[in-house]
């Protein structure tokens, strides 16, 4: 059998991490042995997220700032070189809901494609010119089967989800030869906080095998990040025995 990657000691950069499938995603990282960072923008978030993360033999670390913003990754970056001393992985799971274009105010689209999309090409870039100097890394990408099923209501959401797509199976072609991996994890329903329904209807959609726990997608992120280092996961796509596809 190939030798997996331990995650144990990692240095983890993972956006989004107070929430959904952020936050699964930070605690398994930790229970899995690695040092984790990850951010958010309301400072009660944020340590509802780290108390609720921090339960196992690795370590988790936390700041405010918005990933839409050039001063927001510069400051997370930092934080991630004086800290843990550089970045072996980075997970994106930032992300904003949206309404159609025209059913939005011109500086809120603006603001979900500059978190979803902009927010992730500037995380990238960065963990790139790190991991390049230190020879290798990996960077997983959480997109959304919003880019294949095209369901209406979800133009804007939709676009960027999509634009995540294109960049993440071109930059692999790029940064192939300086040893860096690029995964993309394309989740269906999930049960999250951007699901517009009750907590209620959350539980009968997950009981009808319509909509996925958090951690069940953490969990298919921890497999992708733990593959032997020959194997990358290009694209995997997780989604409810019963997906709503329109």
């Amino acid at each position: 059998m190939p030798e997996l990657t331990s995650l144990d000691g990692k240095r983890v950069l993972v956006t989004g991490g107070t929430t959904g499938i952020g936050l699964a995603t930070v605690t398994l990282l930790v229970e899995a042995g690695a040092r984790v960072m990850t951010f958010g923008r309301h400072q009660p978030g944020l340590d509802d997220a780290l108390a609720q993360a921090d339960r196992g033999s690795g370590s988790v670390d936390g700041m405010l700032a918005d990933v839409s913003t050039r001063d927001g990754i510069d400051a997370v970056f930092a934080a991630m070189d004086e800290k843990l001393g550089g970045i072996d992985m980075l997970v994106t799971c930032a992300a904003l809901g949206a309404q159609p274009v025209h059913e939005m105010e011109e500086d809120a689209w603006r603001y979900v494609i500059e978190t979803n999309l902009i927010g992730t090409l500037a995380s990238a870039r960065r963990a790139i010119l790190r991991m390049e100097a230190q020879g290798g890394g990996h960077l997983l990408f959480v997109g959304s089967i919003s880019t294949e099923i095209k369901a209406v209501g979800e133009s804007v959401y939709a676009a960027t989800k999509a634009g995540i797509q294109a960049f993440a199976e071109t930059l692999r072609k790029e940064v192939a030869d300086k040893n860096i991996k690029v995964s993309v994890i394309q989740p269906g329903s999930v049960s999250t906080p951007m699901q517009e329904c009750s907590d209620d209807q959350k539980e009968q959609a997950i009981a009808d095998h319509r909509m996925l726990y958090a951690d069940e997608v953490a969990d298919v992120i921890l497999f992708a990040l733990t593959r032997s280092e020959r194997s990358d996961i290009v694209n995997l796509r997780i989604e409810p025995r019963i997906q709503k596809t329109a």
